[in-house]
């Protein structure tokens, strides 16, 4: 009886450490949602693509002196928006979602917005923190914005409300209610409105296609 309760215990301990290496995983990429205008305000490319090709590579080693795994993409630019003046051939991310990583179909049949930064050897990286999109997800609005009106308006900063009350902390500020109100991370505000500057240097929500009236941007209050 003394062996079986001794297996017993060493069973449910094994268990209870098994469940927490699985909560540790599965909390291990924690990302907050972020408005499209702050993405790309965030990130270092910006890119139109379709993804053509997946390899799996090592990209050098850890501080234990095991190799690091990356996803390697290979992609067809179709525009970028934001980064550097040659072309995007590869994006690297990492080999599992629980560590961020991203997945992408690679047939070539679907077009993707994709925003990342840029890696010290100008690699360019992506993970579930970014803003990904197909691109015939994303609204008349958004992809107009992405030429001009989200990188112009950087100076301005969204701030997520995820549980009223909420309020912003200064005049450059935009709260993003959309899941408040709708109960949707993407909603009205992240698919039709950019926050914008005014004269005053405070920021509001803005869904006009047309640059906007003198009297919006003379505006006292945000």
């Amino acid at each position: 009886m003394k062996m079986s309760a001794s297996f017993s215990s060493l069973v449910a301990t094994v268990l209870v450490l098994l469940v927490w290496r699985v909560e540790e995983i599965a909390e291990a990429c924690s990302c907050a949602p972020i408005h499209p205008q702050q993405a790309v305000c965030n990130a270092n490319v910006v890119i139109r693509a379709k993804v053509v090709g997946l390899t799996e590579v090592s990209t050098g080693d850890d501080t234990y002196g095991n190799p690091i795994q990356k996803i390697q993409y290979e992609i067809k630019q179709i525009k970028m928006f934001k980064g550097p003046e040659e072309p995007i051939v590869f994006i690297f991310t990492a080999p599992s979602s629980a560590i961020c990583g991203v997945v992408l179909d690679t047939s070539g049949k679907k077009e993707y917005l994709i925003t990342g930064k840029l890696d010290e050897d100008g690699k360019m990286l992506v993970t579930l923190c970014d803003f990904i999109s197909q691109w015939d997800q994303l609204t008349p609005m958004q992809k107009k914005s992405l030429n001009q009106r989200y990188q112009s308006e950087c100076d301005c900063k969204i701030v997520r409300c995820a549980s009223a009350p909420c309020y912003i902390n200064s005049r450059s500020e935009c709260l993003w209610t959309d899941w408040i109100t709708e109960k949707e991370i993407h909603g009205t505000q992240a698919k039709n409105y950019a926050c914008i500057k005014r004269t005053n240097n405070s920021c509001a929500w803005y869904s006009g296609a047309l640059q906007p009236k003198k009297e919006f941007m003379d505006a006292e209050d945000p």
